[in-house]
């Protein structure tokens, strides 16, 4: 038997955005997974492993207990959004410590979110709740116009979307609504205040109810009206770390957040930070690898020390920059040609890494007809001294990558 500590994982996500976590939380843990599939990537990193459904109580429960019967587990944790209420029920069943089930839905509902960060002073954007058009006008008559519409609960910026004039509002509605849709939890919508700035998002570590923020994400966007992330820059001497950490961690506290890793994020209107949202996991898009490209810090083992009651080590070891890019075909389509410049990709160290997603012959969607789930056609990591270089080689990396589709007929 060995003698570290074992760690149960509830759903470890897909490789290719959440396969390091996994990889870097069995180096230190011995990994009792839970899992709506049979493992397959997942062999090498566990021990042990469960197969329920996931979203049914019943069969969650009783497979978690199936597996905390075989083994002694120290402590439970998922990076999966659309399991953080399955664990933290879970965690409350087998008298594990995590955040409470009641704490984990103010977190995935927007509108719950909001109300604690009025509550608790915290600066976020004005929001009204819709269950219709005719509510959805008079709430965009009330805010004013640029607005954003979006589903209540849900995640990944599907639905959401920006309306500028009165005759929009029909369109982005019923495209919040279809996105709301598909939500298990709250299948309204909100139509809330545009916070008109620069969107970063701030990766923090709470313990024992202190909140530590350990690096900013710089995001960018594609086009208006729509809010799709295309790619993310994380830089260890960014100067607006200390700026953001004080309403990332007030965010974190309004919504009873006492333990875990948090990504946060935030507008900044005219240089002050208006909260967005808190999700309560290692942020998406390959942001954790991101951080620890930077900084050294690696937020899945941070978090898996913390479920475990361990203190984490929040130093940094490495003092640099990271960013990754999202490849998205011009227009919708199937894709017809994806490749990267061979010699380029050889004798380029800073190049981290290229990832396809999506092969030949795959039907790739734009918004508003699709989202980020049958939009991208992969992304790639370069490394730097600072956001400006990053900035600079993920440019001179695009120019070496090509990716087409032909139409459809």
């Amino acid at each position: 038997m060995s003698a570290r500590p074992r760690l149960l994982v509830v759903s470890a996500g897909d490789e290719t955005l959440r396969g390091y976590c996994l990889e870097q939380v069995a180096t230190a843990y011995d990994v009792v997974l839970l899992t709506s599939t049979e493992p397959s990537w997942e062999k090498p990193y566990i021990v042990d492993h469960a197969v329920a459904d996931l979203h049914d109580t019943t069969e969650l429960l009783a497979a978690g207990r199936g597996l905390a019967a075989r083994h002694h587990l120290a402590g439970i944790v998922t990076w999966d959004e659309w399991h953080l209420i399955s664990t933290a029920r879970l965690a409350r069943a087998l008298d594990l410590p995590a955040n409470s089930v009641e704490v984990m839905r103010a977190c995935r509902n927007k509108a719950t979110a909001r109300s604690l960060f009025a509550r608790h002073g915290v600066p976020s954007a004005a929001s009204v709740e819709a269950r219709t058009l005719p509510e959805a006008t008079r709430a965009v008559s009330s805010l004013g116009y640029p607005a954003v519409i979006k589903p209540a609960a849900f995640a990944s910026s599907i639905g959401v979307i920006r309306v500028d004039h009165p005759e929009e509002l029909p369109a982005a509605f019923a495209f919040a609504s279809a996105g709301a849709s598909r939500s298990r939890e709250d299948t309204g919508v909100l139509v809330e205040e545009y916070l008109d700035g620069p969107e970063v998002s701030v990766e923090c570590v709470t313990a024992h109810g202190v909140t530590t923020a350990v690096a900013v994400t710089r995001k960018h966007l594609g086009p208006e009206p729509y809010f799709d992330e295309t790619g993310h820059t994380v830089d260890a001497a960014d100067p607006l770390l200390p700026q953001v950490a004080p309403g990332a961690a007030a965010a974190v506290k309004a919504l009873g957040i006492t333990d875990g890793v948090q990504h946060v994020e935030m507008r900044l209107v005219d240089g002050r930070p208006r909260l967005i949202e808190v999700n309560a996991r290692i942020g998406g898009d390959m942001i954790g690898h991101l951080v620890r490209l930077a900084t050294g810090i690696d937020l899945s083992q941070v978090a898996a020390d913390v479920a475990c009651g361990k203190t984490p080590d929040l130093t940094p070891t490495r003092h640099g920059a990271a960013g990754i890019r999202m490849l998205y075909p011009d227009a919708s389509g199937t894709l017809a040609e994806r490749h990267i410049n061979h010699p380029f990709a050889t004798h380029t160290p800073w190049l981290q890494q290229v990832q396809w997603i999506r092969e030949i012959g795959d039907t790739l969607l734009l918004p508003p007809e699709a989202d980020l789930f049958t939009s991208r056609a992969g992304f790639y990591i370069v490394t730097g001294r600072d956001t400006a270089e990053v900035t600079e080689r993920l440019d001179t990396a695009a120019d070496e990558i090509t990716v087409t589709t032909r139409a459809d007929r």
